[in-house]
């Protein structure tokens, strides 16, 4: 299958193919007496795989070390739990990051109900660069 062939069943683009060739995540395939790329069938679905552990949180890291692990048996499992609970607990830390920051927001837009006689702005001076 060509390249283009193959990232329009995976739902990527060309470079991304190109991109995760480099990294290691896909092998790079034979080549046609034409020079062109002809991929295997099940490359597909190793996309598709890459693609769902990037949508649930993984960096291509951890998406090169689950591909590896994909291949094993129950160890591997154990060791894809743990990824897969460190990648979880550094998703909780970034939700509450941006949950305090949104509550701090908020605090700060609510700030601008006040009468403008009875204000200053707390938001641009909570942005504003120490003098």
């Amino acid at each position: 299958m060509r390249t283009s062939q193959l990232a329009e069943q995976a739902g990527v683009n060309t470079e991304t193919l190109r991109y995760y060739e480099r990294r290691g995540l896909l092998d790079e395939p034979p080549r046609t007496a034409g020079g062109y790329r002809d991929y295997p069938a099940d490359a597909v679905e190793l996309l598709r795989f890459v693609k769902r552990a990037q949508e649930l949180g993984f960096i291509l890291d951890e998406v090169a070390e689950l591909l590896h692990l994909n291949t094993g048996g129950p160890t591997s499992c154990d060791t894809a739990r743990a990824l897969a609970t460190s990648r979880k607990a550094d998703l909780d830390a970034r939700i509450a990051d941006l949950q305090r920051m949104s509550a701090s927001l908020g605090a700060l837009i609510t700030t601008c109900d006040l009468p403008r006689a009875d204000r200053t702005c707390p938001l641009l001076q909570a942005i504003e660069p120490p003098r």
